[in-house]
């Protein structure tokens, strides 16, 4: 798929931002990758090329718009993508954002192993993958992501526990989770309003800040 393409399938998630010439090169390599590599582990379940793109790079970019508005030019910061799978959301917003230094955290051998061949291909600075699981760390994040991992009421709060005082959670989730989140997390977070990502049935990107 050229950068093009997927330029356009991306333009609901980017609305009035223009995702760059260099941003759109590293995409179309992180798909040629996860195509490769999908055929023998299993990465993700979404199978066609454009589905890929619009589910998990156009969600993963519409989070870090709302992150990181400012883009190329965010603070530097850490950032946690606890449970990062295929990479989702953790490394479309370390593209977005390059400045903030990444972690991926990934328990599955595999997938950590697919983890580091995109940073290596991609030539992405500043990002690491942690191979274990997030209550071994030993670090905490500004910022930590989560999204569609098993045992979400398990996961939530291993996440939370990862975000430094006065950081924020940002969940990928789907809307009928917002009130478990809620309740799981407790009063000691402060609650952004939920956004509803374009072409979904009941996504949405919430953010929480934690109380320092």
């Amino acid at each position: 798929m050229d950068p093009a393409h997927i330029a356009e399938l991306l333009r609901p998630f980017a609305r009035d931002t223009v995702v760059s010439p260099a941003i759109l090169e590293q995409l179309q390599l992180y798909l040629d990758l996860l195509l490769r590599w999908n055929a023998r582990i299993n990465l993700t379940a979404v199978r066609d090329p454009e589905q890929i793109v619009t589910r998990h790079f156009g969600e993963s970019l519409f989070a870090a718009r709302i992150l990181c508005p400012a883009g190329r030019d965010t603070e530097i910061c850490t950032l946690a993508d606890v449970g990062s799978g295929a990479g989702f959301p953790g490394i479309p917003i370390k593209l977005w954002a390059p400045q903030m230094e990444l972690t991926l955290i990934e328990s599955q051998n595999k997938k950590a192993t697919f983890l580091r061949e995109v940073l290596r291909t991609l030539k992405v600075d500043n990002a690491h993958v942690f191979g274990g699981r997030a209550e071994d760390w030993g670090n905490d994040a500004d910022v930590v992501t989560l999204r569609a991992v098993e045992k979400f009421e398990t996961a939530l709060p291993v996440a939370a526990r990862v975000v430094t005082p006065g950081g924020r959670l940002c969940l990928l989730i789907g809307a009928s989770q917002l009130e478990t989140a809620r309740k799981l997390l407790g009063e000691r977070w402060i609650w952004d309003e939920a956004h509803r990502v374009p072409q979904s049935t009941g996504r949405v990107i919430t953010i929480a800040q934690r109380i320092a």
